[in-house]
């Protein structure tokens, strides 16, 4: 987003382009727990985080994606740190 935004606007807007197909405005709520992955070397490298990408919701979800990038505009920070990242890694 641009610099020029204030706090209100980042707060509504950062994160997130509305979804083109179904015309929304506001995020989605993925209320999954799991997602389907191509195959099993797929599914390993999301777990090792070689990809970036949703594996667990308790891990990350798309949602909370938004959440992130929101909290860190507020904060005017670049972004929260990448998956990859070893703050991630437990």
């Amino acid at each position: 987003m641009s610099d020029d935004y204030k706090f209100d606007t980042l707060s509504l807007h950062a994160g997130h382009v509305p979804d083109a197909q179904h015309g929304s405005r506001a995020v989605p709520i993925h209320q999954t727990t799991s997602y389907v992955f191509r195959d099993s070397e797929h599914a390993a490298a999301l777990y090792n985080m070689e990809l970036g990408g949703h594996l667990y919701t308790r891990i990350s979800n798309p949602t909370v994606a938004v959440l992130e990038q929101r909290v860190a505009a507020l904060e005017q920070a670049v972004s929260p740190p990448p998956r990859r990242h070893p703050a991630w890694r437990r």
